[in-house]
């Protein structure tokens, strides 16, 4: 047993895959150059980035992130750049950017496979001048700022396919950190969950962490961990969240959705990529709903102006409104 007061480290791992990693890092931070991130899902590229930004010389600076495939691209522009009172429909006053709010540190673009073309073109002004303009505005304004982008797609196979901007691939690609999947650093497996399970017991306030049986263990270290370090601390947080007794923790739930009244058929699968929907109504009705949702968001609730912002007439609007009010 060990006593669950212990707090584990951010990045955990011995690994000589992840030692790599690392080494890269800690050789790469210093340089003031902008860097790409990439992985699999729940590898920890943020993570990454943020021990970037603190090994580097902007590390008493800000360290600001987007998540680029959280936003449409009016919404990214303007979290990004910033936009002026009146640069369009609700925007009653001034709004600083991220770029404007990184100034001296790191801008972390999480999922910047996803940004449009327009802003991947600004993106790369900024990388380039330190130069861009806010949403409606007309004056040039500045920013010292170290862009670390991070993406679990085949950046330069998206760029031969006309996807993404070949030339702000290669300003981002001063160096790529190319993370391992769990799978490929068995030897941290058990690390790691060690440190999960030992915080999640101080979560849940119990006064010892158990530790785990041998058996689970073994089947911890047979799971290919589709979703990496992060699948593994769902999994490991569950198990010591249901756990029963003070011994050693066995009982493990790999598939948290596993159940006997598991409903299905939601959704039929074409050739080996391609989901469609079995109500073609209810997908259609879904996308309806979700543009009036953002016409109403863009617009503060003003009904003209979402219409207008739609290209449908007012009465039109009303309609839908009615419908999925």
């Amino acid at each position: 047993m060990v006593d669950a007061s212990q707090q584990p480290p951010s990045l955990i791992g011995s690994d000589p895959a992840f030692l790599e990693v690392l080494e890269q890092v800690s050789r790469l931070a210093p340089l003031d150059r902008p860097a790409l991130v990439i992985g699999e899902r729940g590898t920890g590229k943020e993570l990454i980035a943020e021990r970037m930004h603190y090994l580097s010389k902007r590390w008493e600076g800000p360290f600001v992130k987007v998540n680029c495939a959280a936003l449409s691209e009016t919404l990214l522009e303007t979290e990004l750049f910033g936009h002026e009172a009146g640069a369009f429909t609700g925007a009653r006053g001034r709004h600083r950017g991220r770029f404007e709010r990184a100034d001296g540190g790191t801008l972390f673009l999480d999922e910047i496979a996803t940004a449009s073309a327009r802003v991947q073109e600004q993106v790369l002004r900024v990388i380039e001048y330190g130069e861009y303009e806010r949403v409606g505005g007309e004056r040039v304004l500045t920013t010292d700022v170290r862009v670390v982008a991070a993406t679990n797609i085949d950046l330069p196979a998206l760029a031969a396919a006309g996807g993404f901007r070949a030339d702000l691939l290669d300003r981002l690609a001063f160096d790529v950190v190319t993370l391992p999947p769990l799978r490929a650093r068995p030897s941290d497996i058990l690390d790691l969950a060690n440190a999960f399970g030992l915080a999640m017991a101080k979560t849940l306030g119990l006064p010892v962490f158990p530790g785990f049986t041998r058996a689970f263990e073994a089947q911890l270290l047979g799971h290919a961990w589709p979703g990496n370090v992060r699948e593994l601390r769902n999994v490991v947080e569950r198990a010591v969240y249901r756990a029963e007794g003070d011994g050693p923790i066995d009982t493990i739930a790999l598939d948290p959705f596993e159940s006997p009244w598991r409903p299905g058929g939601a959704v039929e699968v074409v050739r080996e990529a391609t989901v469609l929907p079995k109500d073609f109504a209810a997908a259609v009705a879904g996308f309806e709903r979700d543009l009036v949702r953002r016409a109403m968001d863009v617009a503060q609730g003003n009904q003209s102006e979402a219409a207008q912002a739609l290209g449908l007439g007012y009465h039109q609007f009303r309609r839908l409104l009615r419908k999925y009010a």
